[in-house]
Order: structure tokens, then sequence, then C-alpha cells
């Protein structure tokens, strides 16, 4: 669905496994940018009320997983811990459009938001195939169907701002781009690391 050309090893899961306290705080974190990452993407289009309306709701989706997974940290006695630094997001801002034409930059800020949604997809896939525990793997299987759904709406409003062809062509860009960070990715105990 994705088309990501470098997909995640699944021995990635069982670092993720061996720890779980550091995954889920660093998960819990990636669900709070995204709902900020969202709120900004609003500010970008508030004359598209129906972008409007959607990326609210991808907001309030955002924030209810951060909501689910502190709850799932406290049920198992840990805190939250302090925000992570997300050394593939940052990576992938290097390759955001910078400076020219307003609706450029909209466009591959969906992009950009598309990107993170498939490869957490992905690597959810990764938990829900690989993880031991049973609870988590339901509830990251739950969250691949979400993730994926936020996918198909950031890119097709991109789609929707700057056209198939367009947009098809710079998303190719992104794919090749993120297959080569991805290199050095998938040995932390990090959601993208």
């Amino acid at each position: 669905m994705f088309r990501l050309k470098l997909l995640t090893d699944p021995r990635w899961a069982n670092i993720a496994e061996e720890n779980l306290e550091e995954i889920l705080t660093d998960h819990a974190w990636c669900e709070q940018k995204a709902a900020t990452n969202a709120i900004g993407l609003i500010t970008m289009v508030p004359e598209h009320t129906e972008m409007v309306t959607e990326l609210l709701a991808i907001a309030q989706e955002e924030l209810d997983h951060f909501n689910q997974v502190h709850e799932i940290i406290k049920k198992r006695g840990g805190v939250l811990g302090r925000t992570r630094k997300d050394d593939y997001v940052n990576d992938l801002i290097k390759f955001l459009v910078k400076g020219g034409h307003r609706d450029e930059q909209i466009i591959d800020k969906m992009l950009f938001a598309a990107m993170i949604e498939a490869r957490s997809c992905e690597r959810f896939k990764v938990l829900t195939e690989n993880i031991k525990d049973e609870e988590l793997k339901k509830f990251y299987h739950d969250l691949m169907v979400s993730e994926a759904n936020h996918y198909t709406t950031f890119i097709g409003f991109a789609r929707e701002l700057g056209g198939p062809e367009k947009v098809n062509k710079r998303w190719e860009e992104w794919l090749e781009y993120e297959a080569n960070i991805m290199k050095s990715y998938g040995n932390k105990e990090t959601i993208h690391g």
C-alpha cells in the first residue's frame, strides 16, 4: 500500500520487546507529536473546511492514542518519562521543500505526515507479527489500521491540492529519500529508531 522501499527487519521487534518501557514512552511522545503536527497543518489550510474537519479528527485520535499508551504505561507500573528526540522525523524534515510557493510547502507537509504514518503503520505491523505480549499485539494491530487511514488521508489531501501526477512524482522522491535514511535505523528501542 505504501510502497516503502526498505522494510523493517523483524528482529527490530525483539529490541523493542526487550525494552518495552522505553518503546512505550517513545511511542506515547510520537502520538503527541502527531497530534501537534495535525494541528499545525490546520493552520496551513484554514480555507479548506473539509481538511480542517478531518485534521481535527486526526489530532483528537492521536491524542487518544497518546492517552491509551499512557494508560498502558501506568497499568504496567511505569511512568511516562520525558519527551524523546525523534531522529527519523528530524531526518525527514531535512527533505521538506524550503521556500517556494505556499501550496508546494503544504503539499510537502502532507507528504511528510503521510510518510511518518506509513512507517509507523509498517512498524506496528512488525510488532503485531513478532512480539509475544498479547495485549500489545492487539493494541498495535488496532493502531496499524488507524495509521493506515491517516496515511490515506494525508496523501489524499496532497493529491487534492497538487494533482495526482505531480504528487505521485514527489511521493516517489519521498520514498527514495526515506529508504536511504532507513538504512541507519532499525536497531533502537524507539518506534522509528
